[in-house]
């Protein structure tokens, strides 16, 4: 790792920076902007990247409009601002010799007279981002082509357009010397694969707030309550612990539609004796939770549902207890599988109950739900992903899912979700302690 640019970003950014209005979370800290940099510096060897970030949309042309606006999450990773309109120009030598220079739209007097305050160029960039060297984003057709100078190789994120796709066109078409065109996202996805003390802060924080989700939606669910009721609970409480935003649409389920994996629609009325999946995730400072629980309507599951609730926890417990570096998400899946082969007896008749897990037991966990990265290599250290084993039985409109969030240690692993109830005792005394 080249750290002469992490001791740079750290004498330059003054300890009193402030986040920009809107998080949370507050600033990501510059020392951990820079490391990351310094690390894609080091994958790229000689080259340069090129990074845009989001746009923002506008309500018929007259003024900006940023209720929706999230930072593209690479560009917000390497910076840690939201500054729609920016581009971030990494330049990476063999030399150690590299480079970062960001480019922030002009201020506009319109914009900031609706939105507020908008990021420019200048020290108030440097030292959020420990970036010393910033310019206005007009200036990037300008610049790009010196900083373009001497490099075998241009890096984008696949689908880049902008003011500056002149220049990348002049490479593919070998009118720009030897240089090459690259796609820069498999370098940024090892990169997001491995978690800093930072971003597990976030996640760690995510997760909490989804915990106070769940447990609100648990406090909801009762025979006659609709399914938006116990969403509009759940997402209450995701607003009021600070998430300004959700991870991905909740999946509320009940009865028949707790058997439909991705099911959002949340129109349904519950009835006595039904289950009801809650698949639900709060985002904090651009990082998302991705916790699910099954809920018994009526507070306590009938015998069927408790042997295959107790089914679908085996099956996590076998999978997460085999969580550790050097295992892979395929070994996982299957340690998961063989569960249900030599447990099911004669819960799914005379078949395993394997054929009514119809979906993978993990995914990466980060700034996307379904977080960047290669599946193919072996856990280390710092990955995070959901371990969330199911059971599905349309006949008799039974869904059952539980999801946690496991962090991979030296040793081992962390269930991070580990407070909210998961056995089916936590689960019914939770349940006990709703209003009547």
């Amino acid at each position: 790792m080249r750290l002469a640019h992490i001791v740079t970003a750290v004498l330059i950014a003054p300890a009193t920076a402030t986040a920009q209005p809107g998080s949370p979370a507050g600033p990501v800290p510059v020392e951990r902007l820079a490391a990351r940099r310094a690390a894609l510096f080091e994958a790229l060897g000689d080259g340069v990247a090129v990074l845009r970030a989001a746009e923002v949309k506008d309500i018929e042309g007259d003024y900006p409009q940023d209720s929706d606006f999230r930072e593209d999450n690479d560009f917000f990773y390497l910076t840690g601002v939201e500054a729609p309109g920016a581009w971030l120009v990494l330049v990476a030598r063999r030399t150690g010799d590299d480079r970062a220079v960001l480019f922030l739209p002009t201020r506009s007097a319109v914009a900031q007279r609706y939105l507020g305050p908008v990021l420019g160029p200048g020290p108030e960039a440097t030292a959020l981002t420990g970036i010393p060297e910033t310019h206005a984003a007009d200036s990037l057709d300008a610049l790009l082509p010196g900083l373009l100078r001497g490099t075998s190789t241009l890096l984008v994120k696949r689908g880049t357009r902008s003011a500056s796709w002149p220049v990348v066109r002049e490479v593919l078409e070998g009118r720009r010397g030897d240089a090459e065109l690259a796609d820069l996202r498999p370098q940024l996805a090892a990169l997001r694969l491995v978690k800093d003390a930072d971003e597990l802060g976030r996640l760690r924080r995510a997760i909490a707030v989804t915990g106070t989700g769940q447990a609100a939606g648990a406090r909801a669910i009762r025979p006659g309550a609709w399914e938006y009721e116990v969403e509009a609970d759940v997402e209450g409480a995701f607003r009021r612990g600070g998430a300004e935003r959700l991870g991905f649409p909740s999946i509320i389920g009940s009865g028949p539609n707790s058997t439909v994996l991705h099911y959002d629609k949340a129109r349904r009325r519950m009835a006595a004796g039904e289950l009801v999946v809650v698949d639900v995730g709060a985002e904090y400072g651009y990082y998302t939770a991705d916790v699910t629980r099954t809920w018994p309507v009526s507070g306590r599951f009938t015998p069927r549902q408790r042997r295959l609730y107790e089914l679908v926890l085996g099956a996590q417990e076998a999978a997460i207890a085999a969580v550790r570096p050097g295992v892979t998400v395929a070994e996982l899946n299957r340690v998961a599988r063989e569960w249900f082969r030599t447990n099911s007896g004669d819960a799914c008749g005379t078949e395993s109950c394997e054929r009514y897990f119809v979906h993978g037991l993990s995914h990466w966990l980060g700034m996307d739900v379904h977080d960047v990265g290669s599946y193919a290599g072996p856990l280390a250290p710092g990955m995070v992903l959901t371990i969330e084993p199911g059971l599905y039985l349309p006949e008799e409109g039974i869904g059952i899912r539980i999801e946690d969030d496991v962090l991979v240690t030296a040793d081992g692993r962390e269930v991070l979700s580990a407070a909210i109830p998961r056995t089916p005792e936590a689960v019914e005394r939770a349940m006990r302690a709703r209003v009547p």
